[in-house]
């Protein structure tokens, strides 16, 4: 008889989130300095994809780059003209942009040890992190977020897929990106919604994790409708430094069934689709959250005024807190229900969901009450009829 061979080990992983402007800007060193400290490589092979509404905002950018990496001649080399593809989640729909860069990467001889380097929005950094994590079983990859929600959430985490069937992010790995780059330059030519959209996500963490958080989202809240550099670059920081203390503390790679982080994201990723998408992630994301803090509110978890600040706060920030998706029927169920077993075959286990225990600190529950859904959905609709944005 023989005896299990048992192989125990394990891997060490390690990158940083940088903050910056101009990161293209020949006097500024930050992106060379990334790019030297992981390889000693003579010349390192680069190839950047570009969101086209990033390019399209900012027409300099492909020749910043090219005039960038001239400069060090002997150290970086630039593969080929950077391929510019589809922002938004259309790009997570089409499996065809990953091709695309998969055959990049075969044709331009990008291999371990150079760079593929996303320049987008959170799906597109989702996208080609996919898809640097599948060719030659992992590539190095550099994200460089372009919106306020990638730069405060998705795109400085572990994690990169695509969506497959309907069901968002079913394809995906978790892959830590070589390192990532914040420029707040790119915040600018944002539209009003894209710099609202990403505001949902530091709600989020704020509160399950953080009421002083919260309330500096509060206190910010003018400053942030005005667009206020330096309040957003406030949020944005903080966001990203609780996010990742929590995949470092935490279950990085989600081995378990337990997902602090998409606190209001069960009924979000449900809505994005029974929208066609119409609704961006973050607004998504807000109207999940109303959705799960008016649960709370009717289980007598938070009180009435914590459900009034809370509601009031994403209301006057510019959020719609109801869509009539959040009723839609499919065989005279409610497709929002539906939205839950999704959500608990993506976690792979038993069902868990986020709700609040108070304004900073959040309780999982393994079970969610149809009937309290629904009411909670009433609730929001009811309330979307009366409320006045101030």
């Amino acid at each position: 008889m023989f005896t299990p061979i048992n192989q125990d080990f394990s891997v060490a992983f390690s990158y940083q989130t940088h903050f910056t402007r101009g990161l293209f800007a020949l006097n500024n060193p930050l992106f060379y300095q990334v790019l030297t400290q992981y390889s000693h490589h003579s010349a390192r092979k680069l190839f950047f994809v570009i969101d086209k509404g990033v390019a399209t905002h900012h027409p300099d950018l492909v020749a910043q780059i090219q005039l960038y990496v001239q400069q060090y001649p002997q150290d970086l080399l630039l593969t080929a003209e950077p391929m510019c593809i589809e922002g938004g989640e259309q790009v997570k729909n089409n499996p065809q942009w990953v091709d695309d860069i998969l055959q990049a990467v075969e044709k331009y001889g990008i291999c371990r040890h150079s760079y593929l380097i996303a320049i987008g929005g959170g799906a597109v950094l989702d996208m080609v992190g996919y898809a640097a994590a599948i060719a030659h079983r992992g590539v190095r990859h550099i994200r460089i977020p372009t919106t306020v929600l990638a730069q405060n959430d998705s795109g400085v985490g572990v994690k990169n897929g695509i969506n497959y069937r309907g069901k968002k992010n079913f394809l995906g790995s978790f892959k830590p990106p070589l390192a990532v780059i914040n420029d707040f330059d790119f915040l600018p030519t944002l539209s009003e919604r894209d710099w609202r959209s990403g505001i949902a996500e530091a709600i989020k963490v704020a509160l399950i994790k953080d009421e002083a958080f919260f309330r500096q989202i509060q206190q910010d809240c003018h400053l942030l409708n005005q667009r206020d550099a330096e309040a957003m670059h406030t949020l944005i920081y903080r966001c990203a430094e609780m996010h990742l203390a929590h995949i470092a503390s935490g279950d990085p790679f989600e081995l378990g069934s337990s997902r602090p982080l998409d606190f209001g994201h069960w009924a979000a990723h449900k809505l994005e689709y029974l929208t066609d998408f119409a609704l961006r992630h973050g607004e998504a994301v807000a109207i999940g959250m109303a959705l799960d803090v008016s649960y709370s509110y009717l289980q007598g978890m938070i009180s009435q005024d914590e459900w009034e600040q809370i509601l009031t706060l994403m209301q006057n920030l510019g959020f719609a807190l109801y869509h009539p998706a959040l009723r839609y029927k499919k065989a005279e169920k409610y497709a929002l229900l539906l939205g839950l077993e999704e959500f608990r075959e993506h976690l792979g286990g038993e069902l868990t969901i986020m709700l609040l225990q108070k304004i900073g600190k959040g309780q999982e529950v393994h079970a969610l009450d149809a009937a309290t859904i629904l009411q909670s959905v009433e609730l929001l609709e009811a309330r979307n009829e009366y409320v006045v944005v101030v």
